[in-house]
């Protein structure tokens, strides 16, 4: 189901400038990158073996910190009536501009985890620009939790220059992770936390794109952004498979208690756990939510003043539904808000993708937008009834993120409730191997008529083209004839179908005319069969006749 809205103009796209600019920073901090054969130093003493420090907590009657104290936190702090945290930026921080601010860089031989006996190093974000608010660090040593302190030692503050000394008391706006992920002799950044509760991170050769976050409350509409107000971070000693990072979210709707369990790969893997406690009735709750940008796409033209064909952190949302089917929406830029429900019992999967990884299909020297991950969401747990959203908002350039997919459960949640969701998110690449069937590569538009064809062209019409490849579809391809197109339409009517074998591909393009009333918004649904045996994913894409 599609929904055109009125949607509220929250500042989503003022906030999320910095967070989409967070990429700029995280590529300019990595020009200081570290060695992993430097050891910088760092406070604390060096922890001895948890085995041991474990035993020895428990016969001082004492347990190592985890997951059950922050979910104790959030199930305490629930209780209690929101209490609005103020700006803790000084007045010289809070006015700083963005390239001001990504001015203010953490200094690599400060780098904290340098006692853990592994390749894992924490780097802190000052306060300043859109981050204002403060959050509380620990790290776990020896099943204790010991907050950073903050030092402007800790930071190279460019050519920014203060009135006055910042106060001691500063704190930090989040904190990122390095690992060496793509060379054994330099630490990349692997995760970081910044925003509200926005986390990003990333897999092997990719660069930063769209983001994840903790949760999302009423989105599309009057949204509060719950935000992380203290993290832990526990690295057990010697283990380089894994970091745990437990957090704390609070808003006046709700809180709740994150676990991370981070794993640097090819394909990094976040294995979440989110113990929630809502404070008041909230009719729409976002579970696994993500954040992306698609401005400009080989479906959507509307903007052409630009040397590059397509411009999109996520290109389409992929849900592998409770029955088993896989469903391919491509992204859009729309004219209107736009927000559309795909409704399921026990969802699989779903994720935002990046499909399209050819240089040549974006011609960007700078962004990389072919290296852009895909965040994919399988639930760990029964999430019961409700549906996957997804939000697209206009926007007239890409410095907006403008696409937002979640859960969203079916019914309301509300105090004395605790809710429960265990999801993995994972740093896709290609998404070839995903599934068996064919995949839909390319979403084209056109008049509903041949070039150059004398045949009349039908006011409110339009032309959709699909090209499958993958699956069994090399094979079919030496009988296209039993390669049938199964088409249809939530309203309005299908007047034609028509399918053609794309050697090119290794598959086959598909094609769909369809007619709808003008300002009606029609889902057609696009799939290939042989011999009633579905073949390929299902294509869904709404058209909106002007």
């Amino acid at each position: 189901m599609n929904q055109w809205v009125s949607m509220s103009t929250f500042s989503r796209r003022s906030f999320v400038e910095g967070l989409v600019a967070i990429a700029t920073f995280a590529a300019t901090a990595a020009t200081a990158k570290e060695a992993p054969g430097g050891r910088p130093a760092a406070s604390g003493q060096p922890a001895d073996d948890p085995a041991r420090a474990d035993a020895a907590m428990k016969e001082a009657g004492l347990s190592p910190f985890g997951y059950g104290d922050v979910i104790k936190r959030a199930r305490e702090l629930s209780a209690l009536p929101f209490v609005e945290t103020p700006s803790q930026a000084p007045e010289a921080l809070a006015k700083l501009g963005f390239d001001q601010w990504r001015d203010i860089r953490f200094r690599p031989d400060k780098a904290l985890l340098a006692n853990s006996d592994t390749n894992f190093r924490m780097q802190m974000f000052h306060l300043g620009f859109l981050f204002q608010h403060a959050v509380t660090v620990n790290i776990i040593r020896d099943g204790v939790a010991t907050p950073v302190p903050y030092s402007p030692q800790m930071f190279d503050f460019g050519q920014n220059k203060f009135g006055k000394p910042l106060p001691v008391n500063v704190g930090f706006a989040g904190f990122r992770l390095h690992y060496p992920l793509n060379d054994p002799t330099i630490r990349d950044e692997l995760i970081s936390f910044i925003g509200a509760s926005y986390f990003r991170f990333l897999g092997q050769g990719q660069v930063y794109g769209l983001s994840a976050r903790g949760l999302a409350i009423n989105a599309g509409g009057q949204e509060e952004f719950p935000a992380f107000r203290e993290f832990w971070v526990d690295v057990r000693k010697g283990d380089d498979s894994r970091v745990t990072v437990y957090a704390l979210l609070d808003s006046p709707s709700i809180s709740g208690a994150y676990q991370f369990n981070i794993y640097p790969a090819k394909q990094t893997v976040v294995d979440v756990e989110a113990t929630l406690f809502p404070r008041k009735i909230i009719e729409k709750i976002g579970i696994a939510p993500l954040t992306s940008m698609f401005f400009i796409g080989e479906n959507d033209r509307r903007f052409t003043d630009d040397y590059r064909p397509e411009v999109h952190d996520s290109d389409g949302l992929l849900i592998h539904s409770g029955s088993g089917e896989w469903i391919w929406r491509p992204l859009h830029n729309p004219r209107a808000p736009s927000i559309s429900s795909f409704t399921e019992n026990n969802v699989r999967g779903f994720g935002l993708m990046q499909r399209d990884r050819v240089f040549e299909h974006y011609e960007d020297l700078d962004i990389a937008y072919e290296r852009r991950p895909g965040y994919w969401v399988e639930p760990r747990n029964p999430w019961g009834e409700g549906r996957v959203e997804l939000i697209e908002l206009p926007t007239s350039d890409e410095t907006n993120d403008n696409i937002v997919a979640t859960w969203a459960p079916k019914e309301p949640v509300g105090p004395g409730q605790q809710l429960i969701y265990r999801y993995s998110i994972t740093a896709v690449g290609a998404t070839d191997g995903m599934h068996a069937g064919g995949q839909a590569i390319n979403s084209f538009q056109s008049a509903p008529r041949a070039l150059g064809s004398s045949e009349p062209l039908h006011p409110n019409t339009r032309r959709l083209m699909v090209d499958f490849a993958g699956g069994e579809l090399p094979y079919w391809l030496k009988a296209p004839d039993r390669v049938k197109v199964d088409a249809s339409a939530s309203s309005g009517r299908i007047l034609r179908t028509f399918i053609a074998p794309n050697p090119k591909i290794g598959g086959f393009r598909a094609g769909v005319d369809v007619e709808a009333p003008p300002g009606q918004t029609v889902d057609v649904r696009v799939f290939l069969r042989a011999d009633n045996k579905a073949l390929t994913e299902t294509w869904i894409f709404p058209w909106r006749a002007e």
